[in-house]
């Protein structure tokens, strides 16, 4: 017997003791995807030759091998999830289109210009999700895009987010899979507006123009994403919480949580329960904001698994959409997707495991020292072990991935 398998069954036995099915909670595991951020690979630069980000965001370092093209922004994804254990799908924005070297600008993209990543997707039986693009680009330059008093801008954005949920559309026929389009438009000020009302207008009356566009595939999942400020933006936001979570409120559309995207001591996971009472369904955009909006890549901290636990203990799984969001060029980009993904799939695990319902039948008892012992004894349960035999079961390496990770860095990252 493997010493693997010898840990797997004290743990299994262990959690029966508590009422938890170890088989049944991996095979939910398998039931729920995690959308994987493409953007991770090469900075948020995407193809169109473009040498930073503008929008409110950065990424920070120079760590070498950053992806500068397609082919290798794919090799590297595919390493990476050779790395990952369970279901993924893919998250695209729009500015990594391919356009066989030829200018086109964002309001003229078309589906055809994704069709190689529809073809990569589909070699792999992926799914795709999708992003359009306000960003990074001149005419977001002077710190708006829908919500713009220019009309000539705004309407070049309205076509951006028509072209996008085409776009989106065309993922879900060639795949058969869902895809989830998630609109963030980092507009405001950097210092004190005297209007802050007009530029919301403005932004609604684009959106619903976008969204007047009607045949679409109910497979496209149209999502609004809020923030609190970006860099340069700190004064005023356009997009923030109230306007983007009562627009979609109203509008049928799906609400966007980023762990990111609030003040620092504000956790999305507290927010699930409450706007699922409302919204039919969430996105989540799950990264790790230090002090601000940074992106750092997830690790297995407290927030993140509340997280984890609020989409399981509420039955929230199929109306929750789980995608990360964070990019590093501090480190090696391969080994930031496999870290932050593997963490975010132990969390889920961890939520699967944890005997929820002796710490809710202690609740209702009125019983809170129960419920706090409890709660801190199943911290110590070994979920490790489990992890570790699913990780065995998907033939992939536990601790030692990083000897992977290293020697693709030193064949292939290092050479470029």
């Amino acid at each position: 017997m493997s010493i693997n398998q010898r840990g797997f069954d004290y743990a299994k036995e262990r959690y029966a003791a508590l009422g938890v099915n170890v088989e049944r909670a991996m095979e939910a595991l398998d039931r729920i995807p995690i959308s994987v951020h493409c953007w991770q690979g090469d900075d948020v630069l995407g193809f169109e030759g473009e040498e930073s980000l503008s929008g409110g965001i950065a990424a920070t370092g120079n760590y070498p091998g950053r992806a500068r093209n397609a082919e290798e922004l794919r090799q590297d994804i595919d390493k990476a999830f050779s790395l990952i254990p369970g279901p993924k799908k893919l998250n695209l924005h729009a500015l990594y289109a391919e356009t066989g070297g030829k200018k086109v600008d964002r309001d003229a993209l078309r589906p055809e210009h994704f069709q190689t990543w529809v073809a990569w997707a589909k070699e792999r039986d992926l799914g795709l999700d999708f992003n359009p693009s306000f960003f990074s680009h001149k005419k977001a330059e002077a710190g708006f895009t829908l919500s713009s008093a220019d009309e000539g801008v705004r309407a070049f954005w309205i076509e951006h987010g028509k072209r996008s949920r085409e776009i989106a559309d065309s993922f879900v026929q060639a795949l058969h899979k869902p895809c989830v389009n998630n609109f963030w438009m980092p507009d405001g000020y950097k210092d004190i507006p005297a209007d802050l009302s007009a530029p919301r207008a403005r932004m609604v009356e684009s959106l619903d123009a976008i969204f007047a566009e009607k045949g679409l595939s109910p497979e496209v999942l149209d999502a609004l994403e809020s923030k609190l400020f970006g860099l340069g933006l700190e004064s005023y936001t356009v997009g923030s919480h109230e306007l983007m979570y009562g627009y979609a409120l109203s509008r049928g559309k799906l609400y966007c949580l980023d762990a990111g995207h609030f003040h620092p001591l504000e956790y999305i996971s507290d927010k699930i329960s409450a706007c699922l009472q409302f919204c039919p369904r969430l996105l989540l955009h799950v990264s790790r904001g230090v002090r601000w909006d940074s992106d750092h890549v997830i690790v297995l901290d407290n927030e993140l698994e509340r997280i984890a636990q609020e989409v399981v203990r509420g039955g929230y799984e199929q109306r929750v959409a789980i995608a990360l969001d964070y990019f590093d060029a501090s480190i090696n980009r391969v080994a930031a997707w496999v870290i932050g993904v593997r963490n975010a799939k132990k969390a889920l695990l961890k939520a699967l495991l944890e005997p929820y319902g002796l710490l809710r039948q202690a609740e209702l008892e009125g019983d809170y020292s129960a419920r706090l012992a409890l709660g801190e004894e199943f911290r110590t349960l070994p979920f490790g072990e489990v992890w570790n035999m699913y990780l065995e079961r998907k033939s992939m390496p536990a601790a030692n991935w990083l000897d992977e990770v290293k020697a693709y860095e030193r064949d292939v990252l290092f050479h470029r």
